[in-house]
């Protein structure tokens, strides 16, 4: 058996590995850095930026815990020259890894001839032709944009660009309020920035549970960060350095001025470039469309990751990838695509799980909804890090499809310190289908963060 594979993000590496493991001759494609945009321009550097902003953060608060007599600068370009070494570190792992011998990396750009065969075209000008029994597409996806005007102005930042920037802006204005804007927007914040935030539907977050979107709203902005909902961006123009971004709030024109401005508006499926009606591949401007088991259209051909648009982060894809090899080798998993862990890595951290109260309600499934306090916590209140809820949905009675039974916990939703470590214990009492008497019934050591939990399906 010869799988080919385009694209070398988690969803294309991991599978590659796995599969080189499991004896499958592999022929990976990849036309950037080994990674994708996890490694090299997305959750890796810009988490390397959130720990940078941890560290000031606590040197702000060091006369709370007895320090005082405190002097520090802040040297802007250490903190790129560190991210970029954490990159390059990791890179040269992946990089590793890749030299298995039953793994043959590709560097060039794929794009179908056929439904068994991809033309890679190299740097040089070359190209060759590679063919295989089954295709896995995990090319990924680009950043979008608002089709306004000026939105492709010089000078607008994508999540890339920003992570290369060489100062640190004194007024940022960042287009979107979902994960990507408000963690940037938090980041900046503790760089030393003025912060303002653009989102267009009612709440930051759009996908998470509305409580717990209104809380951290509220919590950045005590942060000083500047929130506004229900910005429709109408137009972006600079002069002499200097960019205004006009709005529409509440039928109301307005204006914010910016030294630099974040356009983090959520990213689409990279489909432009694969040629997939050549190999009659279905697809939609959401991205390639696949079944449960990960199939295109094209029986042999599978897409995994963001270029199917079902849920756009580094484990999802990783895991569709299992899925898909599993289901090319004949081997079954217990493996539930539908409860997909998130988390925000703002000041303070949010995280969510499976399925929110409004989901619930959407569904005419009646919930029964269980809450707990960061201030509470005995551990949050030694860190000097009490701001925080979290929020435990469990069915109350079995629902008419008689999928739930009364009691089984259906999602999680908490910000706070930590809350990114603390969802992975939901999220696999979750996948198992527990009952509230089941997690109830776990032992938290004390005391630690995770009480929280314990404290919730208790009140």
């Amino acid at each position: 058996m010869k799988i080919i594979i385009i694209g070398a993000g988690p969803g294309g590496y991991e599978t590659a590995l796995l599969a080189a493991k499991r004896g499958v001759e592999v022929v990976l494609v990849e036309s950037g850095n080994l990674g994708g945009t996890c490694l090299n321009e997305g959750c890796i550097p810009t988490k390397a930026f959130c720990r940078n902003a941890e560290v000031l953060d606590g040197l702000k608060e060091a006369e709370t815990f007895g320090v005082t007599g405190l002097s520090y600068g802040f040297d802007f370009g250490s903190v790129i020259a560190r991210k970029n070494a954490i990159v390059g570190q990791l890179r040269s792992g992946v990089e590793s890894l890749m030299g298995h011998k039953m793994i043959t990396l590709v560097r060039g750009k794929a794009v179908f001839k056929d439904q068994h065969t991809v033309v890679v075209a190299f740097d040089d000008g070359l190209s060759q032709e590679y063919s295989a029994d089954y295709i896995i597409i995990a090319t990924g996806s680009v950043s979008a944009s608002l089709p306004v005007p000026g939105s492709d102005l010089p000078g607008i930042l994508t999540s890339r660009e920003i992570l290369d920037i060489e100062d640190v802006p004194r007024r940022l204005c960042v287009i979107g309020g979902g994960v990507i804007g408000l963690e940037f927007a938090s980041i900046f914040r503790s760089f030393g920035s003025e912060v303002t935030v653009l989102e267009y539907c009612k709440d930051i977050l759009p996908r998470f549970d509305t409580d717990l979107a209104k809380r951290l709203k509220q919590s950045l902005g005590k942060r000083g960060i500047e929130i506004n909902t229900q910005a429709q961006v109408t137009s972006i123009a600079v002069n002499e350095g200097v960019y205004s971004v006009s709005f529409i709030r509440k039928g109301k024109e307005e204006i914010i001025e910016a030294d630099k401005v974040l356009m983090a508006v959520g990213r689409r499926a990279n489909v432009d470039s694969l040629n997939l009606a050549d190999a009659e591949i279905e697809f939609t401007p959401r991205g390639i469309i696949v079944n449960d088991s990960m199939q295109t259209n094209v029986p042999h051909i599978y897409a995994v990751g963001d270029i199917n648009g079902k849920m756009m982060l580094a484990h999802a894809a990783t895991f569709q990838g299992i899925v898909a090899l599993d289901h090319i080798m004949g081997i079954s998993n217990d493996i539930d695509l539908t409860v997909m862990p998130a988390a925000v890595f703002t000041s303070p951290e949010a995280a969510s799980v499976g399925m929110t109260e409004d989901e619930c309600k959407e569904k005419g499934i009646p919930v029964r909804c269980f809450k707990s306090f960061f201030r509470a916590n005995g551990k949050a209140v030694t860190m000097g890090q009490t701001d925080g809820f979290c929020k435990v949905v469990v069915a109350a009675e079995p629902d008419e499809g008689g999928i739930y039974e009364a009691g089984r916990v259906l999602g999680c939703h908490l910000y706070g310190p930590h809350s990114s470590d603390i969802i992975q214990e939901a999220c696999a009492m979750i996948t198992r289908k527990a009952t509230l008497e089941e997690f109830q019934s776990i032992i938290h050591t004390h005391p630690t963060l995770t009480e929280v939990l314990q404290s919730a399906l208790h009140s």
